[in-house]
């Protein structure tokens, strides 16, 4: 296996223009070297970009641009994030520990495709987009629904990277949260994970609504049935349990190693509805 290091990214695209589906991009490593060593990827050149910095910023022009490059770590402290998307700040903040927050990536974290990827979900109710970039075709961008296939595939091609997420503005009245349920309080993969993003009007009814999930299905997605049944209520009213009802027929989950779906099927609504009341509380009252 050989191994090419970067600081440029025109060097990068250059790299991965000439050796295509040969090559496999490491930054954090926190996820591609686990799967080397376990057999599951086998590349024949690394090329690592962890110090291409013009990829790791986090900037504001109208949207807001996370570079793929910053790290959780980054993500769980930055005062935009922190301020107006708390969801995905606090879901970076759940990632591992603390020493694969400090290197861990959130682009390594979008293209590993987990089906419980904590990130994933709050991304989802942003309206991330994902900035891709390729030296012959030059750059363009999709939503992060249509970039995360399936588990563990992406729609990149061999000669592209990943070069950043742009997010939906928040306006006033606008709140996010995100709450998972593991075996555990910390470094655990979510047995189910809900993010929610909530808009109220001035009379304290819902007017826009987002939710997604992670680890009840193959990939992360948004609950389009649910989103659209909360519109036009408030927490307190008996609909959003029904709403939680629409969020699990759209789901898949499954047994495995951490829980049956059967639990995952009984947690999945009363976690959704938790979400609910405190992303309405944020919007409406101090917590926002």
């Amino acid at each position: 296996m050989d191994f090419r290091r970067t600081d440029d990214i025109e060097e990068a695209l250059a790299s991965l223009a000439e050796l295509g589906s040969d090559a496999q991009v490491l930054a954090g490593g926190t996820d591609v070297m686990i799967q080397i060593q376990r057999g599951e990827l086998d590349p024949g050149t690394l090329v690592h970009i962890e110090r291409v910095d013009s990829i790791g910023e986090i900037t504001e022009n109208g949207r807001l641009t996370v570079g793929a490059l910053a790290t959780h770590l980054e993500l769980s402290r930055h005062p935009a994030l922190l301020d107006r998307y708390p969801s995905i700040s606090y879901s970076a903040s759940l990632v591992g520990g603390w020493q694969t927050q400090a290197v861990g990536t959130i682009g390594g974290n979008v293209c590993n495709a987990s089906p419980a990827a904590d990130l994933l979900p709050p991304l989802l109710v942003h309206g991330a987009r994902v900035l891709v970039a390729s030296q012959d075709r030059g750059e363009r961008e999709l939503p992060l629904s249509d970039f995360v296939v399936g588990r563990r595939s992406i729609a990149r091609e061999p000669d592209e990277l990943v070069t950043g997420f742009s997010l939906d503005p928040v306006e006033e009245g606008t709140a996010d949260s995100y709450r998972k349920v593991g075996r555990r309080g910390a470094m655990e993969v979510a047995i189910v994970g809900v993010a929610v993003r909530l808009s109220v009007d001035s009379g304290a009814t819902i007017k826009e609504a987002r939710v997604a999930v992670c680890s009840v299905g193959p990939v992360p997605f948004r609950a389009t049935a649910a989103e659209e049944s909360l519109i036009g209520l408030t927490a307190d009213s008996d609909e959003v349990a029904a709403a939680g009802q629409l969020l699990l027929e759209q789901s898949q989950p499954i047994d495995d190693a951490r829980a049956t779906a059967r639990y995952r099927t009984m947690v999945l609504p009363r976690v959704f509805e938790s979400v609910v009341t405190d992303c309405y509380l944020r919007a409406t009252g101090p917590l926002r």
